[in-house]
């Protein structure tokens, strides 16, 4: 067993199931990817409200809507200005690429290669739709995966996206229902214990197997 591995057994049994990604449709995760770059997702939440409440929650619709009407419903995710550009261009690729059934039917690669040339839509964001709205095995790094990851030693901190990714994909089966499992539980434990200031590295279920964790104790002791 690969040490990505034994942390994956070891926040499951930490933290149980957490049965992400929130979303009623793909194109909801879509949405949700442009959004919740640099917002807290209970924001994103309410930017998705605002938009459902102004029946502009489809590609056409949101195509069709006036722009200071879209920026103005997805206000609260901040930066709107800017992730409304992004959002209509995510929009136009959507339509663009056939839809759901169109996106749904084209390999991973080819997706993934599509979707990373839209504006606004960086690897991690293209990789929560792949992952999460069309259920293929891609894994999603973010930065709480960094900061655990480096602070465990097992990367650098600042490893290229596509060379983290790949040492979590060469360890794990292939296989989209776990990487899915694996990021919400990287996420849970970024919020909960490794946090970038003031972690609580006391409390920490994998502090048996972080050197980082174990110094910061006994500096404060």
């Amino acid at each position: 067993m690969g040490a990505f591995t034994a942390i994956y057994d070891d926040l499951q049994q930490a933290f149980g199931a957490q049965a992400w990604w929130p979303a009623e449709s793909r194109f909801e995760v879509l949405v949700g990817a442009v959004l919740t770059q640099n917002a807290a997702w209970r924001n994103v939440e309410q930017a998705i409200e605002r938009l459902r409440a102004a029946a502009l929650f489809s590609p056409e619709a949101i195509l069709a809507a006036p722009v200071a009407q879209v920026a103005e419903c997805i206000r609260p995710s901040g930066y709107y200005n800017i992730k409304t550009r992004r959002l209509r261009a995510a929009c136009e690729a959507w339509m663009a690429l056939g839809g759901e059934s169109g996106m749904a039917a084209m390999p991973t690669r080819t997706l993934r290669d599509a979707l990373l040339a839209v504006h606004g839509l960086g690897p991690e964001s293209v990789d929560d739709v792949l992952l999460y709205g069309f259920e293929r095995p891609v894994f999603v790094v973010d930065a709480y995966t960094r900061r655990i990851f480096s602070r465990l030693g097992l990367v650098e901190s600042r490893i290229p996206y596509d060379d983290l990714q790949h040492h979590f994909q060469a360890d794990l089966p292939v296989n989209a229902r776990q990487y899915n499992e694996y990021h919400a539980l990287i996420v849970q434990l970024g919020k909960s214990f490794c946090r970038p200031r003031q972690p609580r590295c006391g409390d920490c279920p994998l502090l048996s197997r972080c050197a980082h964790g174990r110094a910061e104790i006994s500096q404060r002791s």
